[in-house]
């Protein structure tokens, strides 16, 4: 039992911290639309720590888009490439070469892949967006590279340089 409220208390502040970072973004007008950069997009190498992640992020996902506004079309499929992602992260760090720091990094493409493929049909059918696909792979593409790859990348290579392990 104690286990198991370990788990869902994680998974609850891994929500919590998704919503709270996704709102910091969206202050900035930068939570959504065709140029995204959510600060929270960074916790999804949270799942290479810790299978909690990816309830949370998932949770996090379905709350931060309902709460900002987005079209049922984006809380339903963004969080679902939130939740490919996580577990993505997470299948990808059972793996020898990501266990080391050099190939950890690999962990952080999994969202990065999962959003390009997913978002820029929501912007195109969702919201109607006049761009091309291509284009709005490109453009989410890059958000996610900077928010996943390289805040995300930090953020994991932090935690792991000081022991961080939940279990």
């Amino acid at each position: 039992m104690k286990k198991k409220t370990y788990f869902i208390a994680v998974a609850a502040i891994t929500a919590a911290l998704y919503v709270a970072l996704t709102y910091s973004s969206n202050a900035v007008g930068l939570a959504s639309g065709m140029i995204q950069f959510r600060l929270s997009e960074a916790l999804t190498i949270l799942p290479y720590f810790t299978p909690a992640a990816i309830p949370g992020l998932t949770i996090g996902c379905i709350l931060s888009n309902t709460l900002t506004g987005c079209v049922i079309w984006d809380i339903i499929f963004g969080s679902v490439a939130t939740l490919l992602g996580a577990v993505g992260t997470y299948l990808l760090s059972k793996l020898p070469l990501c266990k080391k720091t050099e190939g950890a990094l690999l962990c952080t493409l999994p969202p990065v892949v999962a959003n390009m493929l997913i978002v820029p049909f929501i912007l195109k059918y969702a919201y109607e967006l006049p761009d091309a696909i291509p284009f709005m792979m490109l453009t989410v593409g890059i958000g996610e590279v900077v928010c996943c790859c390289i805040l995300g990348g930090i953020l994991l290579l932090s935690l792991k340089k000081t022991g961080f392990r939940v279990e």
